[in-house]
């Protein structure tokens, strides 16, 4: 009789650990397999829809909407305080842009780095952030989103004086930022192309 506690035990577990397995593959993604059938998912969705500018509650369906906004809060967190840091330098934020906005920003830090500047940040969170449009472009797909933000921030000289900003200060801040995929990459990650403010 105890034996067969054992086994519902070892079922039991096992159902557990594939729920979790699910769940994790759910929200963090898969890096290969599935990625030129979910784009071509996408890419049906848009082609039955008129892809001029409209807004995204006209060709957006809720699911695929909050889906992408989660990736995109997330993005935008990650860029904004990989900019805004010390280090003069993009580490983590590199993989999230495209090859133009990358060395935009670049150059920025260099300028930056050569007036022996240094921001600090302290990113307090996103109030809003919405799908303005999105359309196809060849075989990409792009989305504009208004992000509404609280940072304080501030730049600072090498004796620490501060040269803008405050280092006391909430901000509220408004970006419209355009992200990019292609239909037929299987990289998941969405690429800033654009910032629009």
């Amino acid at each position: 009789m105890s034996y067969s506690f054992e086994y519902i035990d070892i079922i039991l577990l096992a159902m557990i650990a594939g729920f979790i397995f699910l769940r994790l593959r759910g929200i963090l993604g898969k890096k290969t397999g599935f990625g030129e059938k979910i784009s071509s998912q996408f890419e049906k969705e848009f082609q039955k829809t008129n892809l001029s500018l409209k807004p995204a509650s006209e060709n957006f369906d809720e699911v695929a909407q909050k889906d992408f906004l989660k990736g995109a809060k997330i993005a935008y967190e990650t860029i904004i305080t990989d900019f805004s840091d010390s280090d003069n330098k993009l580490i983590a934020s590199k993989p999230l842009l495209g090859k133009k906005i990358y060395e935009q920003f670049k150059e920025a830090l260099k300028d930056r780095e050569s007036k022996g500047y240094f921001a600090e940040i302290t990113f307090i969170g996103i109030k809003s952030a919405a799908v303005k449009t999105h359309k196809k472009i060849e075989n990409s797909l792009e989305v504009t989103v208004d992000f509404v933000s609280e940072i304080i921030t501030c730049l600072k000289d090498k004796e620490k004086k501060i040269v803008s900003g405050d280092s006391e200060k909430i901000k509220t801040v408004y970006d419209t930022w355009v992200f990019s995929k292609e239909l037929k990459s299987a990289n998941p990650n969405w690429l800033l192309i654009e910032t629009l403010t």
